[in-house]
């Protein structure tokens, strides 16, 4: 039946043209029709424009779709090294540059992508990489931080630590809702934000969170002080932190030298935040607190925010681990196609 329903002869086709035509004029969506006809919802949109355009010529002319095939071998290959080259943001420039190129226009976004399916063409989100890469000093760091754990004494415990300024304000992500529905988030002015500076143990999953008004060598050394409350009967304590400023700073250089001082700072390769796993854990962060979700005060964003970090992140750790690991790699600029 639904063979029939998609019967490709000319009188069929233009048939139901009209039925979906007559189907919007009878209040349906264009949504709705899609799915009455076992059709795309955009090919019902074009099947309006073309009417809206030209009438019932405009009904009556039939251009090609994406899955029957209609480029030649040679146009195929020219359509591929366009899209190589210009690597489009979308479907429409893709279509332009096939009328423009080759006067054929596609009737439906389904049926060209379909063929740039078939022509090996994929829709990328570019990863985002940092500048100024060195390969050697992440291998190095690696194999470091791997040497370090192999030698880890029962005494002794490794931590990752860093800064972070979540803002008041929802950030709205995809969900799945009734086709019916149409979806909104209140949001803040976001103009408030909080100053974290903080350290979790992968180990255990235990966390030091400290809210500061500023972050900077005082908190730097706030937070220290924390983490070595936390492990009283250990003898020595490996923190990783990045290259901030604050972090080399001379306070931070005295604190530590003071006697009976148990930590020992290790820093990251620069434009490497990579290599701190701590930087996933913000990620998290925002996953469990700020998706979809709003505040209607900036204290009860920092209440939650505060309270994951602090409280649901080591109970959960179990569940929680495997989002926030020292599994680290090498990233290359050579290993990407880098866009300018």
């Amino acid at each position: 039946m639904i063979a029939l329903a998609r019967d490709g002869s000319a009188a069929h086709r233009l048939g139901r043209r009209a039925n979906a035509l007559v189907l919007l004029d009878d209040g349906l969506s264009c949504e709705e029709v899609a799915k009455v006809l076992f059709l795309d919802d955009d090919t019902v949109r074009r099947w309006h424009g073309l009417f809206l355009e030209d009438g019932l010529e405009g009904l009556t002319r039939f251009d090609v779709g994406g899955r029957d095939g209609f480029l030649s071998v040679a146009q195929e290959t020219a359509l591929k090294a366009f899209v190589t080259a210009s690597l489009p943001r979308n479907t429409r420039q893709i279509g332009a540059f096939i009328e423009k190129e080759f006067g054929i226009v596609y009737e439906s976004r389904s049926g060209l992508i379909a063929l740039l399916h078939r022509l090996g063409l994929e829709y990328h989100k570019p990863e985002v990489i940092p500048r100024r890469l060195d390969e050697a000093k992440q291998k190095a760091f690696i194999e470091g931080y791997e040497k370090l754990l192999n030698s880890l004494g029962d005494d002794e415990a490794v931590l990752f630590a860093d800064a972070v300024h979540p803002t008041h304000a929802a950030r709205p992500v995809g969900c799945w809702a009734p086709k019916e529905e149409t979806l909104a988030i209140e949001q803040t002015s976001g103009r408030q934000r909080l100053n974290i500076h903080g350290a979790i143990d992968l180990e255990s999953g235990q966390t030091r969170m400290m809210e500061v008004e500023t972050v900077d060598a005082s908190s730097t050394i706030r937070l220290l002080e924390a983490i070595e409350a936390l492990y009283p009967m250990l003898a020595l304590i490996h923190v990783f932190l990045d290259n901030a400023r604050y972090h080399h700073a001379r306070l931070v250089q005295e604190w530590l030298a003071q006697p009976g001082r148990r930590i020992q700072l290790h820093f990251i390769p620069p434009y490497c935040p990579h290599l701190n796993p701590i930087e996933r854990l913000w990620g998290l962060m925002h996953k469990h607190v700020t998706h979809n979700t709003c505040y209607a005060t900036c204290r009860e964003f920092a209440e939650a925010t505060l309270g994951f970090l602090r409280d649901t992140v080591p109970k959960n750790w179990a569940g929680l681990c495997d989002s926030v690991t020292d599994n680290f790699r090498v990233i290359s600029p050579k290993d990407f196609r880098v866009m300018t």
